[in-house]
């Protein structure tokens, strides 16, 4: 068996044009925001938060970009949120991490409102998605992983889900998703012991650990779909938790590093926003509205 790719690249380009054809029919003087708050000079976050702005301004969607020193104070930090919160032009808020030791990331993410919370990290997103409510904002990595599964088109209720990684941005999240899905899921991390053994049963693997090649052929079920979270570099090259070239051989779907998750992270971030700029004009017509259902 050879895996069929799982194209990221490909599908986040799709999802772009179709964010990009919708924004751009738009009524006129309405334009999508995204802030991103980027904390300090690491390079890698500098990198990421480039690559969301450039894709932004592919689709026509407004990206405002604010550097801070990494010697902010957590209340400052705080009252620059407070500030992109009150803004009726900033549609989506997310804070680039990690942040700087001296900052509690949970009090920022906490801080940013819920209705413009397009990283999904705020709590009450969170439990929104824990509760399988509609309205929950999901986060973008999560959200990617979801939408290229289904684009395998396998049926995923009652499917053996292993997650490997259990961070607040892509394990625990990417669990609750694929238990809301109706997949039965178990969560691995680094005190898991048997580990080859229990991700031997996957139907579905989602590797989102921070190990370079982890995941071996002899860990994965023939005909297993293999999701890539991972981002690593070995001897200069990019690579995944997972061993692409073994698995490749056994898996039925798998997502490529670089070209998988990674791209689609991206276009989620975006449909995010553009999906909470509508219900934030719609939310803002009602407010004006005098009808008794508005009113109500």
């Amino acid at each position: 068996m050879t895996a069929t790719i799982l194209d990221g690249k490909k599908l986040a380009s799709e999802i772009r044009k179709e964010l990009s054809s919708k924004i751009s029919s738009l009524s006129e003087g309405f334009t999508p925001i995204l802030a991103v708050i980027l904390v300090g000079e690491n390079e890698a976050s500098k990198i990421y938060v480039r690559n969301k702005k450039k894709a932004a301004d592919e689709i026509g969607m407004g990206c405002e970009i604010i550097e801070l020193a990494s010697s902010i104070g957590e209340n400052a930090l705080l009252e620059t949120i407070y500030e992109l919160n009150d803004n009726p032009h900033i549609n989506g808020i997310i804070v680039q991490l990690p942040l700087p030791p001296h900052i509690n990331p949970l009090h920022i993410l906490s801080a940013i409102s819920p209705l413009k919370d397009v990283d999904g990290f705020n709590p009450y997103n969170a439990g929104l998605l824990a509760c399988k409510e509609d309205n929950a904002i999901i986060s973008a990595t999560p959200k990617g992983i979801l939408r290229l599964l289904k684009q395998s088109g396998v049926e995923l209720s009652g499917k053996h889900a292993v997650v490997i990684g259990r961070s607040n941005i892509v394990g625990r999240p990417t669990s609750t998703l694929l238990l809301n899905q109706d997949c039965t899921v178990s969560i691995t991390h680094s005190h898991t012991q048997n580990l080859p053994e229990i991700v031997k049963q996957a139907d579905i693997i989602v590797a989102a650990c921070g190990c370079p090649n982890l995941v071996k052929k002899d860990w994965v079920k023939e005909g297993a779909i293999v999701i890539d979270v991972g981002i690593n570099k070995v001897d200069n090259k990019l690579c995944g938790d997972v061993d692409f070239t073994e698995v490749s051989s056994v898996a039925s779907f798998i997502t490529p590093v670089p070209g998988g998750v990674g791209p689609m992270t991206v276009a989620m971030l975006l449909e995010n926003t553009f999906e909470a700029a509508i219900k934030q004009q719609s939310h803002h017509q009602h407010q004006h509205c005098k009808c008794k259902h508005c009113q109500s």
